[in-house]
């Protein structure tokens, strides 16, 4: 491993839809021996698992079924549903003593001001760093509208004349599938007016908790984003 000086336990990436947080998530993961927290990760899985039935948090019921509904729909799911399967999650992992690279969470304030301060608690606010990956509208809508995934372990493939007419993932061999409605470009403008609205107001948040937040260009290709982050996690 690359010799660094200090390797941040909690390293959190936030950029609007198509930023690659996930690409670069796995690629730190990889580097750091960082367990890989995804967020969507985490709703697919138990929107795969609970087609329905329901959770009460807060003396309030959410409905599985109601919240994969929004989630289709290129919308923020309820914060508090998110924020409870987020905690649940990190509590697990910080169990198994694993060290978090986090892509595309908090995404709403109502999430940050509750998933942040267990963060702090368990890893120490001094271990922690936030990546915001930039990249202009055009990007998200280009990038998006023509990502797949594979179907067994949900690999991102980006798009290139290389990649546009594999059908099958390098990685593990599995059929490579589009997202259905949540990468059509009708539902990207709606989830790039969410994140404007909700997860910007994020970075605020964490500054004013004194978080250290560093900027990176998100339109290169990954592996020149990669080497920037690298840079600055030095």
């Amino acid at each position: 491993m690359k010799s660094f000086k200090k390797i941040p336990k909690v390293i959190i990436l936030l950029g609007p839809p198509g930023a690659g947080k996930g690409t670069q998530a796995e690629l730190l993961a990889g580097k750091l021996r960082l367990f890989h927290l995804e967020t969507s990760k985490i709703l697919e899985e138990k929107f795969r698992e609970k087609k329905r039935g329901y959770v009460i948090i807060e003396g309030k019921k959410y409905s599985f079924s109601k919240e994969k509904k929004i989630w289709e729909e290129g919308k923020l799911c309820s914060p508090p549903f998110v924020t409870y399967l987020v905690i649940e999650k990190i509590k697990e992992l910080k169990e198994r003593d694993l060290n978090l690279v986090l892509s595309g969470s908090p995404r709403t304030l109502y999430e940050a001001e509750r998933v942040v301060p267990v963060l702090e608690d368990l890893y120490g606010k001094e271990n922690m760093v936030c990546f915001l990956i930039e990249i202009p509208p055009q990007v998200t809508i280009f990038r998006n509208s023509r990502r797949r995934i594979c179907e067994l372990m949900r690999h991102p493939i980006l798009y290139s004349r290389e990649t546009q007419k594999l059908k099958k993932c390098p990685l593990d061999g599995s059929r490579l599938i589009r997202r259905g409605k949540l990468d059509k470009p009708e539902t990207i403008k709606v989830r790039l007016i969410e994140y404007k609205e909700r997860t910007l107001p994020v970075i605020a948040y964490l500054k004013e908790r004194k978080i250290t937040i560093k900027k990176i260009n998100g339109t290169p290709p990954p592996a020149v984003v990669f080497e920037s982050i690298l840079k600055k996690i030095q």
